[in-house]
């Protein structure tokens, strides 16, 4: 008997657990997310400024990459999607959504919840989270058949809100619907007509809203910011979007820099393309002061970049 009410007393523990951690608590978003050091929003995700936003569209997945693996970070990036949109860019801060297939008592608990506090619908609660300039971001664990959480109709309510796309590791539906939304740039796995949790066929269920996620090999936090390009998408953790955005500027600008000079002479492919010489470098900086005006990169920031520079 003793054993039975332990039993039930770590399985009530357990599910207690996970209904706690279901949406991130502030106090967990900023203890995770604690080397961001600038604006937030009321919840605590990193808030990232609309002018990197803006600043990202012009950043390639080998800059992003190459500057979080030099600081570590090695599973940011994930391929091999199906793409809504393919020629446009994906650009905005994660929201977070994890899903794991249906468990009656989990889910239930959940559900429960979610109706004493007037919510309907768990595929729609990280959704009504969604601010402009967000991604949806969700782990649907790949599920195909009677998997889809997204058809026409939350694809609308995410691009309402948001202004864009999703990351979705898992089938969508309505996917003719979903391509006539302007602008609802999007990554996911696959498309199946079925729908999750019809009556009596429980498939998937929402655990965790702006928890760490994973999707396939890459792990995304809350307020990540989502760039999706090419094929690919990266997930850049939010204290690193700006040092991301001035090395992408910096690599455009010693490439413009380069191209001219070997278009006229002055120097040889060899010596622009190794480790530039002291001359080269001071022609550089001359050559950014002479031309400030004339350059795709605003005049604020050559000048931030001169003031810092480090090569």
């Amino acid at each position: 008997m003793n054993k039975l009410i332990l039993s039930l007393l770590l399985c009530l523990i357990s599910i207690q657990s996970v209904l706690q951690a279901q949406q991130i608590s502030k106090e967990e978003m900023l203890f995770l997310t604690q080397e961001w050091k600038g604006e937030r929003f009321e919840d605590g995700r990193p808030k990232v400024s609309d002018d990197l936003l803006k600043r990202m569209r012009l950043v390639t997945h080998d800059e992003a990459w190459a500057v979080m693996r030099n600081a570590g970070y090695k599973y940011q990036y994930a391929d091999g999607w199906q793409i809504i949109n393919p020629d446009s860019i994906l650009i905005g801060r994660a929201v977070t959504a994890t899903f794991m297939p249906g468990r009656p008592d989990i889910h239930n608990a959940i559900d429960e919840r979610g109706k004493k506090e007037g919510k309907r619908g768990q595929n729609s609660w990280p959704v009504d989270l969604l601010v402009k300039g967000d991604v949806y971001v969700a782990d649907q664990f790949g599920i195909h058949v009677d998997g889809p959480t997204i058809g026409d109709n939350v694809g609308n309510a995410i691009y309402a809100k948001s202004g864009n796309g999703i990351v979705y590791d898992g089938a969508v539906r309505d996917v003719t619907g979903l391509k006539e939304i302007g602008g609802f740039t999007s990554y996911f796995t696959s498309y199946h007509p079925s729908h999750h949790n019809q009556q009596g066929n429980l498939n998937t269920m929402l655990i965790g809203i702006n928890k760490p996620t994973r999707i396939r090999q890459a792990t995304v936090m809350a307020g990540d910011i989502v760039l999706g390009r090419d094929g690919g998408v990266s997930f850049i953790p939010a204290h690193l979007a700006e040092k991301v955005v001035v090395t992408s500027e910096v690599v455009r600008l010693r490439d413009m820099f380069g191209h001219e000079r070997l278009r006229v002479g002055i120097y040889t492919a060899g010596q622009i393309d190794t480790r530039w010489s002291d001359e080269i470098e001071r022609d550089f900086s001359a050559w950014l002061n002479e031309h400030i005006d004339e350059l795709p990169i605003p005049r604020e920031q050559i000048q931030e970049i001169l003031k810092n520079r480090t090569w």
